[in-house]
């Protein structure tokens, strides 16, 4: 009998051909976290990873709720055929807020889209808040996001988005790629909130009336948590910016909202951060603490 042996690889070669494969098929990272109440103090009761996406330590800037924690992406930047996952779940009576250390950098994508999908369950009495920095998609990127909130008839949500179509700061423009955004909120099943974006560099949308106005740089603050009482939403109607940019809040019966329109990420930022600081008290039930992390 005729025995065939394989001839044995190096680990090293090993090593370089799975970082090879990942190269050219693009890195799959998941992250699942499950946040829940221990004695009147929330936790993260469990977390699990694949790839490279991460949580740092659970913080409590303000007391036993809510947990703070920072999402990391170590790579630094998302590219083409990546595509990253996040599972929150929230169990009855925790509270967490959610952020992430810096921007996240879409880069050209050669071909292969860039995808990243966000799944956040919350129970009842529950509470999250999804504060991440902005996106910034380069020249060339194609990139598809996509959120979807699942609601408890008591849970509340508050998130927001930030984009900027190329980077400003080079004084580089998008002029090719895609970008797909959507956010979907349910609360017992039931859609109460669907928003969509699908553009590229010759979407009339860029610089319609109705649309960008030329402007780079928008983004959305959505709070589900019932009715806003109106003294809520005349304060937020308040804040306005010294700029060129556009920005409004408006108000329906389970869903809350604030947008800008402009050329400044760290405007938007900011304008959202005064809504925040605004809306916290009524759907929180306490004062705005800023995240350490964006202090650094």
């Amino acid at each position: 009998m005729n025995v065939r042996s394989e001839p044995v690889i190096p680990v090293t070669q090993q090593i370089e051909k799975t970082a090879i494969n990942q190269l050219m098929t693009g890195w799959d990272a998941s992250l699942k976290l499950i946040f829940d109440s221990r004695a009147n103090k929330t936790i993260l009761a469990r977390r699990q990873h694949h790839g490279p996406l991460v949580i740092q330590k659970v913080l409590y800037p303000e007391g036993d709720n809510p947990a703070h924690g920072v999402i990391i992406h170590p790579p630094g930047g998302v590219a083409g055929g990546d595509r990253l996952q996040l599972t929150v779940e929230m169990q009855p009576e925790s509270a967490a807020l959610l952020t992430t250390p810096g921007a996240t950098k879409w880069y050209k994508s050669a071909g292969r889209q860039a995808s990243q999908y966000i799944e956040m369950s919350i129970e009842e009495q529950s509470q999250l808040e999804w504060l991440p920095q902005e996106n910034i998609v380069f020249d060339g990127a194609d990139v598809a996001l996509k959120t979807q909130v699942n609601l408890s008839e008591s849970g509340t949500f508050a998130g927001w988005e930030v984009i900027c179509l190329g980077r400003q700061a080079s004084g580089e423009r998008w002029q090719t790629g895609h970008f797909r955004q959507q956010l979907l909120i349910k609360r017992e099943g039931r859609l109460i909130w669907n928003e969509s974006a699908v553009l590229s560099p010759e979407s009339k949308v860029l610089k319609a009336m109705a649309g960008l106005q030329s402007h780079v740089v928008f983004g959305s603050f959505v709070v589900a948590a019932g009715q806003t009482p109106t003294d809520i939403l005349q304060a937020c109607q308040q804040i306005s910016l010294d700029s060129s940019a556009r920005v409004g809040v408006s108000a329906l019966p389970e869903i809350f909202t604030a947008r800008y329109i402009g050329p400044c990420a760290q405007e938007a930022k900011l304008y959202f951060e005064k809504i925040w600081h605004c809306l916290r008290p009524w759907y929180g039930k306490r004062e705005a603490v800023r995240p350490r992390i964006w202090a650094t």
